[in-house]
């Protein structure tokens, strides 16, 4: 077995493989606060050395594939060797007991309910774990790889892991269904009794009705002109004008009448 001026396992180079590829190329691996905490809790407790390979790994297209089950992470990788290693990672699933337990807490936190169902992860969801004696990210992982290397997470475990984290970023649910539940058993769970389901119908399928007239307007009522005597005595010329001008007061009622009418139609 080769052994590196370190003292640990050193193969030689890999083979060059076209498997699942890290989005990011340069920095820290990660964008979104629950996989950024996961990974902090690998660089925490990981050999640097193995961790640096691995993200290498992730970058360079040698994870050829990843699953993830309640549980279990299941992947092969690209080594130096014709034969892919398997590495297995596994977690506490939490049983049926906790996950009421818990889906009850988040239940009655209305915010919190609100933004799952929305398809987000509240950041305080892992004190609310917390709270309650449970660790929403594992503190312990049991990691197994096919390598030759006895060092634990060797480079392809590390490759795995950050592959890992960035699925986290895609879908944070999956953090819950390694823990075993499912994004469909939890929202289901979250979901009020008797609400309403609202179909979502495409825009493109509405179209012919989009511009569809709805709930019509109510006619104005139409009124008579007001007559020309009410004219003179709610607006009365000055001095005696009065009996000059109501020929002109009679017309212009007349008139208002007419134009009200016209608009009506």
């Amino acid at each position: 077995m080769p052994v590196g001026k370190d003292g640990w396992f050193e193969a030689g180079k890999p083979l060059k493989a076209d498997g699942l590829r890290a989005r990011t190329q340069r920095g820290s691996i990660g964008s979104t606060w629950w996989s950024r905490r996961f990974i902090d809790i690998l660089e925490r407790v990981c050999d640097k050395g193995r961790l640096s390979r691995g993200r290498a790994y992730a970058r360079a297209g040698q994870v050829l594939d990843l699953d993830l089950a309640p549980g279990l992470v299941t992947a092969r990788v690209q080594g130096s060797r014709r034969e892919p290693y398997l590495v297995e990672i596994r977690v506490e699933v939490y049983g049926e007991a906790v996950w009421s337990m818990l889906e009850r807490v988040i239940a009655e936190q209305a915010v919190h309910r609100a933004r799952l169902l929305a398809g987000e992860m509240p950041t305080e969801i892992e004190e609310l774990f917390a709270a309650h004696g449970i660790d929403l990210f594992p503190r312990d992982l049991d990691l197994d790889c096919s390598c030759p290397d006895w060092s634990r997470p060797c480079k392809h475990v590390s490759a795995v892991l950050y592959l890992l984290a960035e699925s986290f970023d895609d879908d944070p649910f999956l953090v819950l269904a390694w823990r075993g539940r499912s994004r469909e058993e939890l929202l289901g769970s979250l979901e009020e009794p008797g609400a309403p389901v609202v179909e979502d119908v495409p825009f493109g399928d509405r179209l012919a009705d989009f511009f569809s007239p709805g709930a019509g307007v109510p006619r104005p009522e139409l009124r008579p002109a007001p007559p020309a005597g009410l004219l003179l005595r709610v607006h009365p010329p000055p001095g005696d004008l009065a009996h000059r001008l109501r020929p002109a007061y009679e017309a212009l009622g007349g008139k208002a009448g007419e134009d009200e009418a016209a608009e009506l139609v």
